[in-house]
């Protein structure tokens, strides 16, 4: 974090922190179990999926941030709150059987979506290793930005376990099928230099560096016009399920928004004027 964030805490354990940078309109959300290398337990998810609605319906911010503490990213759900674990979960066979356990993903379900459908861009600022579910954290943000010691695993195929946190969808659409197939059947890393390769990550950094790097893609993006990018985001995301000639009739729909807004006016002004836009998502 940069000295003048503030950090605020979202539970009384300190799983998740919100730090703020509200002079740079980011915000840096930090999974904080590095004692448990950010494993999503079910107190984490709760804090994190409570911390992501507040951050989405934030007007302040205008980009996001998801780092961990520590070593590590994320290394998927905490395994004590799993089968034979030592503490009570909602991925631990009970008496409520195969529905208990399906309504359990609920949570998960709602913290991927809440990365990946928010309207703010999401960067994830991985700094160490991202497995199983932590994998598809960082794939549910828009832009990944690594050190070099990041790498990625699908590591469900390791202890038996489907990829119940959304990968068998975002795996092909970020790395193709051919790729994504070799990580859910074999479960083998792919390391940060081949993920940048593929275009997985967006840059990869010394470890010293990262956050500095995901700060700065940060304000970028909070210095641009925020109603824009927050369509240009929802139309990527619906694109993703529509034909062309749909997604083309719905982005006519959503030039006529911006090409009413206060933003491309200034946009405008400063282009003919020579000067930096000032954006105030108007």
């Amino acid at each position: 974090m940069r000295g003048d964030a503030e950090p605020q805490t979202n539970s009384s354990s300190n799983t998740v922190i919100r730090a703020e940078n509200r002079d740079s309109g980011y915000t840096t959300i930090i999974l904080n179990r590095p004692d448990r290398l950010n494993s999503l337990s079910n107190e984490l998810l709760q804090t994190l999926a409570t911390t992501l609605d507040s951050v989405a319906h934030d007007d302040s911010v205008r980009a996001v941030i998801v780092t961990g503490a520590g070593r590590a990213f994320c290394a998927g759900a905490d395994t004590a709150e799993m089968a034979g674990g030592t503490s009570e979960g909602p991925h631990k066979p009970g008496p409520g059987g195969p529905e208990a356990l399906r309504r359990g993903f609920q949570l998960a379900q709602k913290v991927i979506l809440g990365i990946y459908e928010m309207e703010k861009p999401v960067i994830a600022a991985v700094n160490g290793p991202a497995v199983g579910a932590g994998f598809d954290l960082a794939c549910a943000c828009d832009i990944r930005i690594a050190s070099q010691a990041a790498r990625f695993m699908a590591a469900y195929v390791h202890v038996g376990l489907f990829p119940g946190y959304g990968g068998t969808w975002l795996y092909p659409r970020l790395l193709g099928s051919a790729k994504a197939a070799e990580l859910m059947y074999v479960g083998e890393y792919l390391e940060v230099e081949e993920a940048e390769r593929l275009g997985f990550v967006n840059r990869v950094t010394t470890a010293e560096s990262l956050l500095e790097t995901a700060e700065a893609m940060a304000r970028k993006i909070a210095s641009g016009p925020p109603v824009a990018i927050r369509l240009a985001k929802t139309m990527m995301r619906r694109g993703m399920s529509m034909d062309l000639e749909t997604s083309l009739e719905m982005s006519a729909a959503v030039e006529a928004i911006t090409l009413s807004s206060g933003d491309h006016l200034e946009g405008m002004d400063a282009l003919r004027q020579k000067r930096r836009p000032v954006f105030k998502g108007n």
